[in-house]
C-alpha cells in the first residue's frame, strides 16, 4: 500500500512539473510574436491624479511604438497593495504590467501585502518626482533654516501636512527634518487636501509635489522653502535644494514599469525599447515640465538594483517612525 501511494505521488509530481514546463514553454513561444494583443497597465492611484496622468502619457507613447493598445486600469487601495496583488498573480507573458513606485516597498513594510519587490520583474524606470516644502507667504519662515530652528525650539508643535501616514511625502518629510534634528507633528490628508489646509492656516507647512503648489506660488499665497532632490528642478528653478541650505538629504520618488516575476527576457527587451523611446521623446519631456516630473529612463537591470536599494532605505525610515510591520 505504501509503495502504491509513493508511486502515485511521484506520478502526480511529474505531472505537475510537466504542466509547469508546458506553461513556461507556451509563454516563451508567445514571446516570439510579442506583442499581438493589448497590454494592460495597472495604475495604483485614482484617475486624474498626477501619477495617473503621467502613466496615460507613457501608455500612449508605448502604444504607438508597440502597435497595440495599452489601456490603463486604475486599481486603488491599500497603498498600492490592491494593484500589486492583481498584477503579481497574472501570467508573466508581458500583457499585464504595473505603473510602480516606492509604494511597492511601503505597502509591504506596512503589512498591507505579504510579498515585496522580489515578486515582480523590474522592466524600466521612467521618471523621478521631487517633493517640495511650502509655507504660507505670510509665514515668518523665509528659509528652511528658519523653519528648522523654530521646530527645534518648540519640538512637536509645528504641524506639517503630508499625503498620509507611511506615504512617500511622510518618509521624505521624516528624512528632511531628521537631518536638522527637528521633531515635527505630521498631519495626514487625502490627495490635494494638504494645500487647502495650509492656505486655511490649519497647518504650518506642507510637503507635497511641486505641481500642487505652483498656482498658489504664482499667485503669491505660498512660499516654497526647498526641494528634497540633489539638484534644483525645472518647474521651480529659483527654489534651492535642502542640500544647498546645509541639510544633507536627497529623497525623490521614482516611477517605472514592472510585471509579474519570470517574464521572458525577449518580452522585457521589447518593453524596454518602447519605454526608452517614449521617455526620450520631446512630447514626454514637455509633459514632464507641465506635470512636474523629470524623465529618467533606466533599463531593467539597473532599475531592479534601484528598487532593491529603495526597499532597504524605506524600511529603515519606517522602522524609525515605528511604521514597519515586517
Amino acid at each position: 500500500m505504501t509503495h502504491r501511494i509513493c508511486k502515485a505521488g511521484r506520478i502526480g509530481l511529474v505531472a505537475a512539473f510537466a504542466a509547469l514546463g508546458m506553461g513556461m514553454a507556451a509563454i516563451v513561444a508567445q514571446a516570439a510574436g510579442y506583442p499581438d494583443k493589448p497590454i494592460e497597465m495597472t495604475v495604483l492611484f485614482g484617475s486624474g491624479s498626477g501619477a495617473d496622468l503621467t502613466a496615460r502619457i507613457l501608455a500612449d507613447g508605448m502604444s504607438k511604438r508597440l502597435k497595440v493598445a495599452v489601456p490603463v486600469v486604475n486599481r486603488t487601495g491599500g497603498g498600492g497593495a490592491v494593484g500589486y496583488s492583481y498584477v503579481k498573480d497574472r501570467p508573466a507573458d508581458g500583457y499585464t504590467i504595473v505603473w510602480n513606485s516606492d509604494s511597492v516597498a511601503t505597502a509591504y513594510h506596512r503589512g498591507n501585502m505579504p510579498f515585496n519587490y522580489t515578486a515582480f520583474t523590474s522592466i524600466a524606470r521612467v521618471s523621478l518626482e521631487v517633493p517640495a516644502l511650502a509655507v504660507r507667504s505670510d509665514s515668518p519662515w523665509h528659509t528652511l533654516k528658519d523653519l528648522m530652528q523654530a521646530a527645534k525650539k518648540s519640538p512637536n508643535t509645528i504641524k506639517v501636512g503630508i499625503s498620509g501616514i507611511g506615504s512617500f511625502t511622510h518618509l521624505a518629510s521624516a528624512a528632511l527634518f531628521a537631518t536638522g534634528g527637528a521633531e515635527i507633528r505630521y498631519i495626514p490628508y487625502g490627495e490635494g487636501q494638504a494645500t487647502v489646509e495650509l492656505l486655511g492656516g490649519r497647518i504650518d507647512a506642507a510637503l507635497q509635489w511641486p505641481s500642487v503648489f505652483k498656482s498658489n506660488v504664482d499667485a503669491g499665497t505660498l512660499r516654497i522653502l526647498c526641494v528634497t532632490s540633489a539638484g534644483r528642478i525645472e518647474l521651480l528653478p529659483k527654489v534651492p535644494t535642502a542640500k544647498e541650505q546645509g541639510y544633507d538629504v536627497d529623497y525623490v520618488i521614482w516611477r517605472g514599469i514592472a510585471g509579474p516575476k519570470g517574464m521572458p527576457s525577449q518580452v522585457v527587451a521589447t518593453l524596454e525599447k518602447a519605454i526608452r523611446e517614449t521617455v526620450e521623446s520631446p512630447e514626454f519631456k514637455d509633459a514632464g515640465v507641465k506635470l512636474g516630473f523629470t524623465p529618467a529612463y533606466l533599463p531593467s537591470h539597473a532599475f531592479g538594483e534601484l528598487v532593491a536599494r529603495t526597499d532597504h532605505e524605506d524600511a529603515e525610515i519606517m522602522q524609525r517612525l515605528e511604521l514597519s510591520k515586517q
